[in-house]
């Protein structure tokens, strides 16, 4: 079984930034992707952005491109997500996840955390 934990989630003012971190245990995969998603209250889950663990293919939402940045430490076994000029509309609880290679379906999911920008 694969365990995922977030943290980094917290409270800032628009145009700041924020690094979420998603620690990964447990059964490993020497490739597989990783996402970052996110949900805010009474909206669907929305997908933020993914990179395939065995080579730095990321890929990202239209509405955090040019702002996000998903990179994954293999050491250390984190994949971060660096958010800069943070909106209102960011504000949502940001869930890591995790999916193999052949598969469609992310299978594998953090509790999530907590991400506030208030303007």
């Amino acid at each position: 079984q694969v365990q995922l934990v977030e943290s980094g989630g917290g409270l800032v003012q628009a145009g700041g930034s924020l690094r979420l971190s998603c620690t990964v245990s447990g059964r490993t995969f020497s490739d597989c992707f990783m996402g970052w998603f996110r949900q805010a209250p009474g909206k669907e889950r929305e997908f933020v952005a993914s990179v395939r663990w065995g080579a730095y293919m990321p890929t990202y939402g239209n509405s955090v491109k040019g702002r996000f940045t998903i990179s994954r430490d293999s050491a250390k076994s984190t994949v971060d997500l660096q958010m800069n000029s943070l909106k209102a509309e960011d504000t949502a609880v940001y869930y890591c996840a995790a999916r193999i290679l052949s598969s469609q379906k992310y299978e594998y999911w953090g509790q999530g955390t907590q991400v506030t920008v208030s303007s």
